[in-house]
């Protein structure tokens, strides 16, 4: 079995040696930027490490793991146009540099060369592998939405917003553990098992981003703490604050949230110093916790030894840990 060092080595080549057609340059330039900007590549991986959990060779599910960076990446790239977003990873983003029409375009396309990438799996595990493969990227352009939506509602209830961030965030994570999965021959059962912890873990790991989003150090966070509450962003902690806030401080919540213009610094304390008096910061922590216990309730039932599951414990220990 390879340690998890070792797959990012075998990653980080064949990301390298993706190759996309040379014209029109326009078209294809963007693709190379975006996926060099780097980031953690946490879905390639898992999918190399699913493979390898159920004792097949990550090599054998390289190309399913190029198709999830590449259509994950094309995701962001779509992202930053709805979002409006300057920055992608402290560099421009596609449609700043580029264009937004070209963003768009450069986008479509990284959807055809992932299903490139899938197609040069073994043809055995084809047809699995497309079927979750397109739940999966169907899933994110539906949370996707719902996110969307939520920006202009005044209801959004905490089941609904799990559901949101499962779609959004979650599914992609279990659909790359159980596309390793498949491509390793693992049981119908195992494979199904290793996309419910994904999704457990998914959710959790979103969960950790919007406490970290408010609770950060500012030194190694990398990107403005608060970055949420300037946005009204209806995420677990804002949506918790309402539910539980008397009516004085749901008054004052609802006073910055509505607010056009704002000294950004003062709106962040004035709304942290109410999550603060709720102790939302905790009952953050506890939701994000039973989602990954679940996830581990569910790992523990596959099929495999516990020295095979050590590498994703590992990881999924070192993700719930970070500070940034």
């Amino acid at each position: 079995m390879q340690t998890i060092e070792q797959l990012q080595k075998l990653l980080e080549t064949a990301i390298q040696n993706l190759k996309f057609p040379d014209q029109p340059k326009q078209l294809y330039d963007p693709i190379t930027y975006i996926i060099n900007l780097g980031g953690k590549r946490i879905r390639p991986l898992l999918v190399l490490m699913a493979t390898e959990l159920f004792g097949k060779n990550a090599n054998d599910s390289i190309h399913a793991a190029m198709a999830v960076e590449v259509f994950h990446n094309f995701t962001l790239v779509h992202d930053d146009i709805m979002d409006n977003a300057p920055l992608r990873r402290g560099q421009a983003t596609v449609h700043e540099k580029w264009s937004t029409n070209t963003a768009i375009l450069s986008g479509d396309v990284m959807m055809v060369e992932a299903n490139k990438n899938l197609a040069k799996v073994n043809p055995i595990f084809l047809k699995d592998v497309l079927d979750t493969f397109n739940a999966t990227a169907q899933g994110v352009c539906e949370g996707q939405q719902l996110d969307m939506e939520f920006e202009e509602r005044s209801d959004v209830s905490i089941n609904e917003y799990i559901n949101m961030i499962r779609l959004k965030t979650a599914v992609l994570l279990g659909g790359a553990l159980k596309l390793g999965a498949i491509i390793a021959g693992a049981s119908e059962k195992d494979a199904d098992l290793i996309h419910q912890f994904g999704e457990n873990i998914g959710i959790a790991f979103q969960l950790h981003d919007d406490i970290l989003d408010v609770y950060a150090d500012p030194e190694k966070f990398g990107k403005q703490v608060g970055g949420d509450i300037i946005a009204n962003k209806k995420t677990f902690l804002l949506l918790k604050a309402f539910e539980l806030a008397d009516e004085a401080s749901k008054k004052q919540l609802q006073t910055w949230t509505d607010y056009k213009t704002f000294d950004s610094q003062e709106k962040v304390r004035a709304i942290r110093g109410i999550y603060d008096e709720l102790d939302i910061q905790n009952i953050a922590k506890e939701s994000m916790n039973s989602y990954l216990n679940k996830a581990l309730k569910v790992f523990d039932q596959i099929n495999v030894s516990q020295d095979a599951k050590s590498n994703l414990l590992a990881l999924t220990t070192q993700l719930m840990a970070r500070e940034y």
